[in-house]
């Protein structure tokens, strides 16, 4: 069928983000608006010297993680310039006026990551991971409802007033106030993206790959099928034609369901929408925007047509590989300079984009060309290689008793019997091990249904297939495992320079003592020998299980905490992490909090507030982190939370290593304990703070292993796996494996095989 279309070719590339470029919002005629993981928002402006170039007008600095969806406020009498709606991985919402660039309201209510925005007349309504929908008027929260059992991922306003949503529950809900009326149902996986059709009705993006559009009454009208990942966007034009973006590197064009246009990108196209003209505009990973237009006076020139050949070219050749190597890996001609060694060996170098092989002729003394080698189209990128073979899985098993981590590669037809058998005789090792192994396979293969035939003979020990569940048979053999998940335990910061400590203490009392005003703080020679009888039990560790404190021994370090200055408590506050460690201190201290003076939380309010104290926060951070320790404390950290994980979350970043390690270690104890718990809630905001963690650049080594560590341990043993998928978690997972930090590397296979279990 032949369609009448002007392909797009590319008009400008816009080039500020220092990350992933993830949304879009076109604010009619006055500019753009992009969001990144950088947590920036960036304004771009056309220049109307040439009506094809954008340049960037402003930066909306003011969220602490990565931001993502958009709306615009049209100029008004509040907004003359007009203004921009972001949502943010921070879980804020915050309000910009595009005159001052300047944020004017920070709305706060969600309590994980805001996925969506829609403006309905003046009020604002935003959707979250935390499965609500909210309604903000003038700078309040008037409306919240659960929308969705699970995480929702978008939202639009329909011409006629209605708004509608879409869900990792794989549904789409039509909602007139806070009733729904309508539930779509066909998706068979998160729904990412929603549009609305002139005319005809609601589109969908989804991460099952396929694209639908359905009318108001929920008949599917039309599925797109055509990206090969996950769909994350959808948008329509007056001209009936459609555009979708993709994990797969491409922004397809659609008209009348046909993709009449695949525009590949050098990354993830995160976001692509139409402008009034036509034209589209699309955010990649690579940080970059571009424009994309059929005018061919808006056509880039010849340099920048040159240069996105170059990036796209690059990228190719970074992600390509040739029988199971990178084609960057290859060598280039000159390898074949090297005489070979036998008659018939075979080389494959670089030729451009392509890997070419060539065999040693022996009587010539020569290469031989083969011919070109080709992958099959895309399988590259989503099976593991093993000696040069493809597999659906490779696993890393760990025989334990110091031996090497062994490579195991099954496919899903395979029978894992045979693989288990043929593995262990290549490998060298003890029969014995063929049940652990085997069930090992259906474990990470998802091959829950798989049933052994009972009259199967082993032919190497006489005995009886393995059937899982059933008692094993053998003893001794470690069992092949994760190598760092799941944490079991709270980590503790438990050193502690105690001399040091109260020579602070007493250095800031004589100050004290010296100023007229604040002598009434300063302590008695009976409060300080009172402090050293304090330090001289916590020094005695051996007899933690015996020693006591009195009630007016916590009660003086509480009375510290209130009343001394905020520059002067961080030795106190030492106390405290040293004291809660004590079994009998733990208990004081926590009576001392249900008296009604929650002297932590106040604590913690007062040490974070702007600007902080380096010395008041990292005590403070390492003070809540060994409250674990106690198990009469886990209710209390339960309850608070969100308090504490929002009073202490823009420090996850701080230049301070030893405060990155601090709220990192904080995290991985809240995934332990909120795991115990069963606590689903809980364990997204945990997920949602390590994963900040994770893609930070500037993050220490130990204080990326830790939260990764929880990831893992979430997905693993947690009840939040489906949203760490939604959240990308597998290309953090494979960042991490590429790390040259081993532990690192490991922990991120580990989260890697949990994302590919069924």
């Amino acid at each position: 069928m032949e369609i009448d279309f002007a392909e797009y070719q590319l008009s400008s590339q816009l080039r500020g983000h220092e990350d992933d470029a993830r949304g879009i919002c076109v604010c009619d005629n006055t500019g753009i608006a992009t969001s990144s993981r950088d947590r920036t928002i960036r304004f771009w402006t056309l220049d109307e010297s040439n009506k094809r170039d954008y340049t960037l007008s402003k930066i909306l600095l003011g969220h602490t993680s990565f931001v993502g969806p958009l709306a615009w406020v049209q100029p008004n009498d509040e907004f003359p310039e007009g203004g921009i709606v972001s949502g943010g991985m921070d879980t804020l919402v915050l309000v910009w006026n595009l005159v001052t660039g300047e944020k004017i309201q920070t709305l706060k209510g969600h309590k994980l990551q805001v996925t969506g925005i829609a403006l309905d007349g003046s009020d604002i309504v935003s959707t979250s991971v935390d499965c609500t929908l909210r309604r903000w008027r003038k700078g309040q929260q008037v409306e919240e409802w659960e929308a969705h059992k699970a995480a929702i991922q978008a939202i639009i306003r329909l011409p006629s007033g209605e708004l509608v949503t879409g869900s990792s529950d794989m549904t789409l809900k039509l909602w007139k106030g806070k009733s729904c009326i309508q539930t779509f149902l066909g998706h068979t996986d998160t729904i990412r993206g929603l549009a609305v059709m002139p005319g005809l009705g609601i589109l969908s993006a989804s991460h099952d790959g396929s694209i639908r559009l359905w009318t108001l009454s929920g008949e599917l009208l039309m599925e797109m099928v055509g990206h090969t990942s996950i769909v994350y966007s959808v948008d329509a034009h007056s001209s009936g034609l459609i555009v979708s973006s993709s994990e797969d590197c491409f922004a397809k064009i659609w008209k009348d369901g046909v993709c009449v246009q695949s525009i590949e990108h050098p990354g993830c196209v995160w976001d692509a929408k139409f402008l009034e003209n036509g034209d589209i505009v699309t955010a990649c990973s690579d940080g970059i925007v571009r424009i994309w237009t059929t005018c061919h006076d808006k056509v880039a020139d010849a340099v920048e047509l040159d240069s996105f050949a170059s990036q796209l070219s690059q990228y190719k050749c970074s992600r390509k590989r040739v029988g199971g190597l990178k084609l960057e890996d290859l060598p280039g001609l000159e390898a074949l300079q090297i005489a070979g060694t036998s008659e018939g060996q075979t080389k494959v170098v670089r030729e451009g984009d392509n890997g070419v092989a060539y065999s040693w002729n022996m009587s010539e003394q020569k290469w031989d060309k083969i011919g070109e080698v080709v992958d099959g189209p895309d399988d590259n990128m989503k099976h593991p290689v093993l000696d040069g073979v493809q597999y659906d899985y490779v696993f890393d098993v760990d025989i334990g008793d110091g031996q090497p981590i062994r490579k195991l590669p099954c496919n899903r037809s395979d029978n894992p019997y045979d693989v288990a058998d043929k593995w262990l005789i290549k490998e060298n090792l003890p029969l014995s091990f063929r049940e652990e192994i085997v069930e090992f396979i259906l474990q990470n293969t998802g091959q829950k249904n798989f049933t052994p035939d009972p009259s199967f003979r082993d032919p190497y020990t006489g005995s009886s297939a393995y059937i899982p569940g059933a008692p094993s048979k053998s003893s001794g053999v470690s069992k092949p495992t994760y190598k760092h998940i799941p944490k079991k335990g709270m980590l503790v910061f438990d050193m502690a320079q105690f001399d040091g400590i109260l020579k602070k203490v007493s250095e800031f009392n004589n100050a004290l003592l010296s100023d007229p005003e604040k002598q009434h703080l300063s302590l008695t020679e009976g409060d300080m020998l009172k402090l050293g009888s304090i330090v001289k039990i916590l020094k005695d560790t051996s007899h933690y299980h015996s020693s006591t404190f009195s009630d007016l021994d916590v009660a003086l370090i509480v009375k510290l905490l209130k009343t001394w200055p905020l520059a002067m408590i961080f030795p106190v506050v030492d106390v405290m992490r040293m004291t809660v460690l004590h079994p009998d201190g733990a208990i004081k201290l926590l009576q001392h909090v249900k008296d009604g003076n929650d002297t932590i939380m106040e604590l913690i309010k007062k040490v974070t507030a702007s600007p902080p104290l380096p010395a008041n926060l990292l005590t403070s951070l390492r003070a809540v982190t060994n409250l674990f320790k106690s198990s009469c404390f886990h209710e209390w950290l339960r309850l608070h939370r969100m308090e504490i994980l929002d009073a202490f979350s823009s420090f996850y970043s701080s230049s301070n290593k030893n405060v990155q390690l601090s709220y990192a270690t904080l995290i991985l104890n809240f995934a332990v304990l909120l795991i115990e718990k069963k606590d689903e809630e809980g364990q997204s905001q945990v997920l949602s703070a390590a994963l900040e963690i994770a893609e930070e650049e500037s993050v220490e080594t130990d204080s990326r292993f830790r939260a990764l560590v929880a990831i893992g341990s979430l997905m693993l043993e947690g009840l939040v796996r489906r949203i760490a998928l939604d959240f990308d978690v597998e290309n953090i997972a494979k960042a991490a494996k590429s790390s040259k930090d081993v532990k690192i590397a490991e922990v991120g296979a580990d989260i890697e095989l949990v994302a590919k279990q069924n």
